[in-house]
């Protein structure tokens, strides 16, 4: 699976390229003695924020496909009508952002990663995801992370289709993660033997990104 990079020089990825060198937001707290929900060095916020490199790509669901393949007994390719004939799984989650702010009590619908790996039987090699996005985009989690029980491709946000801005018509979500992990505009997760660096993982953030560690950077 080949990937056009996202833009290098937008306003976003120098900001971010800076934040990683300064290690900015880290507060060093012991997430072990928080109280509540929110994580180290995190903000509440009510509204969606939207981050992207500047590209949002514009992908009708007609059109939009997603690849299952590498280390996978049954490689599939799924268009958006075999996509909603899966399982479809409704769960809350909170989300947050390594830009600081967090979300409560998001509703998605979507399908179950788990439904994923039943549907392509990873081989027992098989240690690690690469998402692929519309745009170029790359994230690389741990496949017990993608096998999380909240982890799920979803195309719809409290009640409604997930809009462009946000990632759809369909984006991961692996709500114990950064954000930066739930890859928006999802077209393909390659599964893999050995950790492969994405996109920000290449420009200075942590290749795993749990908020409660404050993994934010390398």
């Amino acid at each position: 699976m080949t990937d056009e990079p996202p833009p290098p020089d937008s306003k976003l990825t120098r900001s971010k390229q800076r934040w990683a060198s300064e290690h900015k937001f880290i507060t060093g707290q012991d997430a072990r003695a928080a109280q509540g929900r929110l994580p180290p060095g995190q903000h509440l916020v009510r509204d969606w924020p939207v981050l992207d490199l500047g590209r949002q790509p514009d992908v009708a669901p007609e059109r939009w496909a997603l690849a299952l393949g590498g280390l996978v007994e049954r490689p599939v390719t799924l268009d958006w009508s075999g996509f909603m004939a899966l399982p479809q799984t409704r769960t809350q989650s909170d989300m947050h952002c390594v830009t600081t702010w967090s979300r409560y009590d998001n509703a998605w619908t979507g399908v179950s990663t788990r439904d994923l790996l039943d549907l392509v039987q990873p081989r027992a090699e098989a240690a690690f995801a690469l998402l692929h996005s519309y745009d170029g985009y790359t994230t690389n989690v741990p496949l017990a992370d993608f096998a999380d029980a909240a982890a799920m491709a979803v195309h719809s946000w409290d009640g409604k289709p997930l809009t462009r801005a946000h990632g759809g018509p369909a984006r991961m979500l692996i709500p114990h993660l950064y954000l930066w992990k739930s890859a928006k505009w999802l077209r393909g997760v390659e599964f893999l033997s050995a950790d492969k660096a994405g996109f920000w993982e290449s420009n200075g953030y942590h290749m795993r990104g749990d908020p409660w560690a404050e993994e934010r950077y390398s």
